[in-house]
């Protein structure tokens, strides 16, 4: 082992999560409805599945750009060869495009300003590496993606320090929960060097509200230090409040000749909000040339293929397409989310109510035996093991209140999603028959002590009046 660096050796990666965990029992035992139908159903993966038909149609319609084509004649070479990290300009335009498009058009953005990276992941810790170094501290509201547990700090060495929010108000930003979490990282002699939020939030499935963004521009501003606004679900809003970005806040307050305009900074990935996360197609967009600069050049370790920005640049500069796949999209990820909150509803469980994302967030307190972490993980491990579901405990997700579950329902069918429904109705009752058979057991019990002390009781009295005659 001494052959070897630390972080090879080290256990900062985050994989022994009970995230990933589930995922490995998942893949032990995956869910068939035909070759294995007592199975684990994957509802711990974050993927929108609803809407491949309508790719694989534009594709069927558009043969160059599936064919790697330019008006009928070959460009294959083209592609195959080397290309630089600044990446293809078509593809460039293009995504800046959608993103604009994806916000009503209410803001727009500079191809310059963009850097592609291979996903999401790769895109927040180029950040981590351009804005912090070792030891430096990132606020992050809580419950956060577990993932931000690997993709911030495991090679960066950044730290990061919880902004506690809770169920007393849908677990949102608050003033004083930024200061206590700032006043932490203080404590802990952590040098604080931004805030980073999911918006709309995994896993809470919300979008954040017009003055929780002005919160965070001012507490930035005045703290002066970076704010990154991670917005990968941005077009997976299926209903009201609408999407607000951050960069729409910036422009409506007239910022952009401050210097926190470029201290603000985006992560865009075509992974949920088309459906493609193994293209690996992420993004960076910031208004700080040096930051872009100096993204672009470390772009080069996880770059996006040629080829897929050639066929991605066809497919999203076709607006007859991106505005379809806008609206078919959004009514299936809407009555797919009502589909898992009736079912959750008819087993005794409810969730926040959610406008965005491709999960809910579920409240399973009241199955708890304990307001405990210990016991979240009880019923988690009776989830995945006994009902053969893979959810994500809150505890995975860094949330302060236990009971509570990411579950999600866009990676599988209407089918799928009413069999998870009954196994998990199933579950419930069971547990209300045991809880009432073991209160009716202790009812009984008290009921005998009672008898039976009573009777002592009697004894005695009739005892005593025997001796006194």
């Amino acid at each position: 082992m001494g052959l070897l660096s630390r972080k090879v050796t080290c256990n900062s990666h985050g994989q022994d999560s009970s995230y990933f965990l589930g995922w490995q029992e998942y893949e032990k035992n995956p869910y068939h409805e035909v070759n294995n139908p007592q199975g684990i159903i994957q509802m711990g993966l974050a993927e929108n599945q609803l809407s491949f038909d309508l790719p694989e149609s534009w594709l069927a319609k558009n043969a160059d750009a599936a064919g790697f084509k330019r008006d009928g004649q070959s460009i294959f070479k083209e592609l195959a060869l080397f290309q630089d990290y600044h990446g293809l300009p078509a593809f460039k335009k293009a995504l800046v495009d959608f993103m604009a498009e994806i916000r009503g058009n209410k803001v727009t953005f500079d191809p310059s300003h963009i850097v592609l990276t291979a996903g999401a992941t790769s895109a927040n810790e180029t950040l981590m590496f351009c804005l912090a170094e070792q030891g430096d501290a990132f606020l992050l509201p809580t419950p956060y993606y577990p993932g931000f547990d690997r993709d911030l700090k495991w090679r960066t060495g950044v730290e990061i320090v919880p902004i506690q929010c809770t169920s007393s108000n849908r677990f949102q930003i608050t003033a004083p929960a930024l200061d206590e979490a700032y006043q932490q990282a203080q404590r802990k002699n952590l040098r604080v060097k931004g805030v980073l939020v999911t918006n709309p939030s995994n896993p809470l499935g919300t979008t954040m509200r017009r003055d929780e963004l002005d919160l965070l521009i001012n507490f930035i501003t005045d703290k002066e230090i970076h704010l990154i606004s991670d917005e990968i679900y941005s077009g997976t809003v299926f209903s009201s409040p609408g999407f607000v970005s951050i960069m729409e806040v910036l422009k409506d307050r007239s910022l952009e000749q401050t210097p926190v305009w470029e201290r603000v900074h985006i992560v865009y990935s075509l992974s949920k909000d088309l459906g493609l996360p193994g293209f690996r197609v992420g993004a960076i967009y910031s208004n700080d040339p040096i930051v872009v600069a100096a993204a672009t050049k470390m772009s080069s370790f996880g770059l996006v293929s040629s080829q897929t920005q050639y066929l991605l640049s066809a497919m999203l500069s076709d607006k007859k397409f991106t505005k379809e796949y806008m609206a078919k999209n959004h009514k299936r990820l809407q009555k797919q989310q009502s589909r898992l909150v009736s079912g959750l509803e008819k087993a005794g469980i409810g969730c926040l109510e959610s406008n965005a994302g491709l999960f809910c967030w579920v409240d399973m307190r009241h199955l708890l035996s304990s307001n405990t972490f210990e016991a979240e993980m009880e019923l988690w491990k009776r989830i995945v093991y006994d009902v053969k579901l893979n959810i994500s405990p809150g505890s995975s997700c860094h949330c302060s209140e236990p009971g509570w579950f990411r579950v999600c329902f866009a990676n599988i069918s209407e089918d799928t999603l009413k069999l998870a429904m009954q196994r998990l109705k199933s579950f419930v009752d069971s547990v209300a028959i045991n809880n009432q058979n073991h209160q009716e057991l202790k009812n009984s019990r008290k009921k005998f002590r009672t008898k039976w002390v009573f009777r002592l009781s009697f004894q005695s009295f009739h005892d005593r009046e025997q001796d006194e005659r």
